[in-house]
């Protein structure tokens, strides 16, 4: 073939595109098991660090059969379904009616026996999606701790929700103010000292800042129903053991 010819071009650059596209189709099946692999282990990390629990890949295995007790499924009335959270994906399950969506629940034992329920969220940013988890404490109102994350968040500014300087004030935070859910939310310009419901926004990143405050709100306001049945069912085994002490006194 005449090296010189438009032909020759023609052929030599389609089998280097057919060569490399093999090549790379070849790498993506060898490396896809590997990539899922860190994935599912990127996922437990994020979610024991939502309670404090700070782990390299290599341990999050092992560490999340650890802490973890329990995987909850809920539906959009607050009662459990079969099913694992850890196997959900939450953004197909957001795609999909409240009615027919899945809750995923994560219950954690830590120090001294300490219980938390964590709970994934997932929203919108400037440039795109947001995720983290939030933990809150066997009261079902109190934060324990949150961690956030994002896909393409402008660095210096929207990006800093993946910092301990934003995610630590959420700590001890209340999601409920006397018997009413009002979620928490990220202020612009600083939340008031002494304020229960609010935190710090980033500066210069505010679209950012109110995609966390309507993440919060949207992904808790979900989980309202099972939250009061829990708090009821706590009241219900407190009066219980009230009326056995009361009980032993008199006898």
């Amino acid at each position: 073939m005449d090296v010189n010819k438009n032909t020759y071009t023609f052929v030599f650059a389609s089998i280097l595109v057919i060569v490399l596209a093999a090549v790379l189709s070849f790498l993506s099946v060898k490396l896809s098991p590997k990539q899922e692999a860190n994935i599912v282990k990127e996922k437990k990390q994020n979610i024991l660090k939502s309670v404090g629990i700070h782990t390299s890949r290599d341990t999050a295995d092992f560490l999340y059969n650890q802490y973890i007790k329990e995987e909850i499924v809920l539906d959009h009335n607050g009662n459990i379904m079969t099913g694992k959270a850890f196997e959900i994906n939450l953004k197909l399950e957001m795609k999909k009616d409240l009615k027919d969506q899945n809750l995923p629940i994560f219950l954690a034992s830590i120090e001294n026996d300490r219980e938390c329920y964590i709970i994934p969220l997932r929203g919108k940013g400037l440039w795109g999606p947001i995720w983290g988890y939030i933990a809150l404490e066997n009261d079902f109102k109190t934060v324990f701790g949150a961690v956030f994350d994002h896909k393409s968040e402008t660095p210096g500014l929207g990006a800093e929700i993946n910092t301990r300087e934003f995610q630590d004030p959420f700590q001890n935070k209340l999601i409920f103010k006397d018997k009413d859910f009002v979620s928490i939310k990220v202020v612009k310009g600083g939340a008031k000292s002494g304020d229960d419901h609010g935190v710090d926004a980033i500066s210069g990143g505010t679209i950012t800042s109110d995609g966390v405050t309507e993440m919060l709100y949207e992904r808790l306001e979900r989980y309202l129903p099972y939250f009061t049945r829990m708090i009821n069912a706590q009241k219900e085994e407190n009066n219980d053991t009230l009326s056995l002490q009361l009980d032993s006194i008199q006898i």
